[in-house]
Parts: C-alpha cells; sequence; structure tokens
C-alpha cells in the first residue's frame, strides 16, 4: 500500500514538473523586446477556398522564413518581413499539390516565393494587433491586414531557445494577384490562418 502510494505521488510530481517546464508566459508585456528570427519548423501558412459552394478546401505553406522586430512596450515600432516558399504548398492531394505548382495557378517555377513585408502595426486590445503591409503574390503586391494574437513566450525547453508565438488571419480576393482558375467555382475570397514561432536572435 505504501509503495502504491509512494509511486502515485512521484507520477503525480513528475506530471507537475513537466507541465511548470512547458508552461509558457500568456502575459504580452513580458516579451522580451529584440529582434526575432521564424522557426520554421513550427510555422505555418493555411489557406483555404470555397469548393463550389459545396464545403471549404484547404491547403498549407511551410518552410517559412522571415524576421520580427518587437517591444511590447512599443508596439507601433514593430516590423515583421516573412517569406514563404510557393513550391512548399500541400493539400491531401498530390495531384492538386503539382496543379497548385503549375502556371494555372500560382506558378512556383515563375514566381517561386511570397512575401509579406508590415508597413503599420496597431495594437487593437491586450495580446491583440492588426498588421498592415505588402504582400507580393504571383509578381503582384497588394496591402493586406493580418488581425494578429499573441499565444505565449517563454524558453522552449526543448532547445532552450526564448521563444514567441502568434497566430494570424486575413482574407484576400486571389483574383486580384492574378490567379483566377476556376473563378467563380472555386472560390476568390481566400481566407488565410497563420501559425507562428519566433526565436530570439542572440
Amino acid at each position: 500500500m505504501t509503495t502504491t502510494l509512494f509511486r502515485g505521488a512521484a507520477f503525480a510530481a513528475l506530471l507537475l514538473t513537466a507541465s511548470s517546464a512547458i508552461a509558457a508566459e500568456t502575459n504580452p508585456a513580458a516579451v522580451q523586446a529584440g529582434r526575432y528570427a521564424v522557426e520554421t519548423a513550427h510555422t505555418r501558412v493555411q489557406f483555404s477556398v470555397s469548393h463550389m459552394g459545396f464545403s471549404n478546401w484547404y491547403g498549407d505553406f511551410t518552410g517559412v522564413t522571415g524576421a520580427l522586430t518587437l517591444d511590447p512596450k512599443a508596439i507601433g515600432a514593430a516590423k515583421v518581413d516573412i517569406t514563404i516558399p510557393v513550391a512548399s504548398v500541400s493539400t491531401t492531394n498530390t495531384v492538386l499539390d503539382g496543379e497548385l505548382k503549375s502556371a494555372d495557378w500560382f506558378d512556383a517555377g515563375q514566381y517561386p516565393t511570397i512575401r509579406f513585408v508590415s508597413t503599420k502595426v496597431v495594437q487593437t486590445a491586450p495580446g491583440k494587433a492588426d498588421i498592415t503591409g505588402d504582400l507580393t503574390f504571383h509578381g503582384v503586391t497588394k496591402p493586406v491586414v493580418l488581425a494578429a494574437t499573441f499565444i505565449g513566450v517563454g524558453d522552449n525547453p526543448m532547445n532552450k531557445k526564448y521563444t514567441v508565438g502568434f497566430d494570424a488571419t486575413a482574407t484576400l480576393k486571389r483574383s486580384d494577384y492574378g490567379v483566377k482558375t476556376y473563378v467563380p467555382m472555386i472560390g476568390d475570397e481566400t481566407t488565410l490562418r497563420i501559425s507562428a514561432a519566433f526565436e530570439k536572435a542572440q
């Protein structure tokens, strides 16, 4: 009986230790000011469009790189510059992946990257901001607003690097960037959902 109780207590202590080790700070004011680099392995850009009005169809971009300059005491001065490799696009269908990379859609050969460069940041609430910037996609540059939400910050227990994370959403019309294939059967309005992690530069 005593051994069983001891083992149970030890297991509970282990769980508590692990939990505290991975607990991120959720107060945005706790973020350290400085320059950050995209943590590529845990950053993704998801897009969705209407598929003939029957369902929403999703795809992802990975391999994202870029930089963030941030000071929680001066949110308006924040800067972000993100580059997305077009050839990283993936869906649940490899045939569609190939089509999306072709000249009929994203044309990864001629336009290998998508880039977002911020021009203005406005805090809308604690931990939230609208990030206006220039989005260059398919050879066209237009302004886009990202609605960003702070997720958490702290030392990554795996690699010990100081990490901050955000989610962001935006909506655009793909036809504005010259990607008009199958509009309107395949939706023109495109929703972006971004999950981004940044590691503080040493």
